[in-house]
């Protein structure tokens, strides 16, 4: 027998920025479902840093980008949500560390950037001395400068769990390939079937497509293919062992920091540096060991004084789903399209998630979309369970 639930929402993809609109919504008295093909956190949140960015790494060139400009207030939006005073009560999701750091290797260009990046954001930088810096930027030989960030980084595997333990009844796990359907309708009815939960159809008032790469899949099961998608690849690095505790942007040229590390800890007592920034994205026509190779000479060359010969490492290939930029460059900000009952949504950026969420809001806000009851979810239905990080996953380091 199929059950027929009506509801004000529904959302496609659980990542943090799905999460964070299905939380939104039901704060704000909408009835709204998420369905997930796979694990909360999909794909990209598990992948992240989980640095809440406030645009400094998008000024080192001496002005505010439009990067910088869209994504300066996130931060303070998410320290409200984490001290529990925020538009969601995330109290209890653990901090990585409550800043970053910046920093350069003494050369001319790595110390320009620094400098035209303490300028253009001063409110959000400040020079840490000495007694200031983490522990691997304290060491005698360190000759450069470095600059402390107001950017927390978040442990993701956390944020996942605190969101689905007080949304996770409305999160769906569906069967993309078997077990979904779009009927006729506008916005379009919902069939989903389950070999253990039977068969639904689901009725919304708007349907939100916040999958990331999986939107341009279910876009073409729409028989739409309109926002188009790009992808922006990356080879991200681990590096496993003894290591300090480090959160940090190693100044290089151009916008992009020439590393980013941010530390992990392992049950067994390791901490992982997964690496960022230049070395991931010049790295994806590398193979795994040459970027690996890559890696080791990289952190030589930047942190020359500590020692790395006992690391283990893997690598990590992730996509960057986002709206089609010309030229593929970086879109600025986050991305919401409606047409005919249907949005389509890229955060772009982790940080970007409440900004996202307050953009359908005000969509659905625009086009007479007020909350309106509707049906809970079905008890009988599986629900998807948050997914691994990255380094909890890998089974091979070399």
């Amino acid at each position: 027998m199929t059950r027929e639930i009506d509801t004000d929402v529904l959302l496609f993809g659980g990542g943090i920025a799905g999460l964070w609109m299905l939380a939104r919504l039901r704060t704000a008295g909408y009835s709204a479902l998420l369905l997930e093909a796979h694990r909360l956190g999909g794909v990209q949140t598990p992948a992240s840093q989980g640095i809440i960015h406030g645009g400094t790494k998008y000024a080192l060139t001496g002005k505010l980008t439009g990067s910088a400009r869209s994504i300066g207030a996130m931060p303070g939006v998410w320290r409200a949500c984490l001290d529990g005073t925020g538009e969601l009560d995330l109290s209890g999701v653990r901090l990585l560390s409550d800043h970053q750091y910046l920093w350069s290797t003494g050369t001319p260009t790595s110390e320009l950037a620094g400098f035209f990046a303490s300028h253009a954001m001063r409110s959000r930088v400040a020079a840490a001395d000495a007694d200031g810096r983490p522990a691997p930027l304290r060491h005698a030989s360190f000759n450069g400068h470095a600059y402390r960030l107001d950017e927390p980084v978040l442990d993701t595997g956390s944020l996942l769990r605190r969101l689905g333990g007080q949304f996770g009844e409305y999160c769906l796990k569906i069967d993309p390939e078997q077990g979904l359907r779009f009927l006729e309708g506008r916005p379009p009815t919902v069939a989903l079937t389950d070999p253990d939960g039977g068969a639904l159809r689901l009725r919304a008032r708007r349907l939100v497509l916040v999958a990331g790469a999986g939107n341009e899949r279910l876009l073409a099961a729409l028989g739409r293919a309109k926002p188009a998608m790009q992808r922006r690849p990356l080879h991200m690095l681990m590096a496993r062992g003894d290591l300090p505790d480090l959160y940090a942007h190693c100044l290089g040229i151009g916008v992009n920091p020439r590393i980013t590390v941010t530390t992990h800890s392992l049950p067994d007592g390791d901490k992982v540096w997964y690496l960022g920034g230049q070395i991931a994205e010049q790295g994806v026509e590398r193979a795994t060991r040459e970027q690996v190779a890559a890696g080791q000479r990289e952190l030589a060359q930047v942190l020359p004084w500590l020692e790395f010969s006992g690391l283990r490492w893997a690598c990590l290939r992730v996509d960057r789903a986002e709206p089609r930029q010309a030229g593929g460059r970086r879109p600025d900000k986050p991305f919401l399209d409606t047409r005919d009952g249907v949005s389509v949504a890229w955060p772009t950026k982790l940080a970007f998630a409440p900004a996202l969420a307050g953009e359908l809001m005000r969509s659905l806000a625009h086009g007479g979309i007020r909350p309106g009851g509707g049906e809970g979810a079905p008890a009988n239905w599986p629900r998807p369970s948050p997914a691994p990080l990255p380094w909890e996953a890998t089974r091979e380091w070399n």
